[in-house]
């Protein structure tokens, strides 16, 4: 499963707690952007966004420090849910 293999590459590569780096890619909705940003809302992350060319998508990327490989793939899961997120 996907979820395995990351949890694994990420207790590997790193000691917990540790730094993260999320990027998405979703459509200019400000009712995502909102929805991606609750659920980081307990967590200490900086928040950057890029429009697209055309505005029609725009990448963000959150960075802060995570507890443990498990909170990451917690995080991702709960982006998943968002209709028309690309997780990178």
């Amino acid at each position: 499963m996907f979820y395995d293999r990351l949890r694994g590459q990420l207790a590997d590569s790193a000691q917990w707690p540790s730094n993260y780096l999320f990027k998405f890619i979703l459509p200019s909705d400000d009712q995502k952007k909102d929805a991606l940003k609750v659920i980081f809302k307990n967590n200490p992350v900086r928040f950057s966004e890029r429009s697209s060319s055309k505005k029609k998508y725009v990448s963000i990327s959150i960075e802060g420090v995570f507890k443990s490989p498990d909170e990451i793939i917690e995080k991702y899961q709960q982006v998943a849910q968002i209709e028309g997120v690309i997780q990178l």
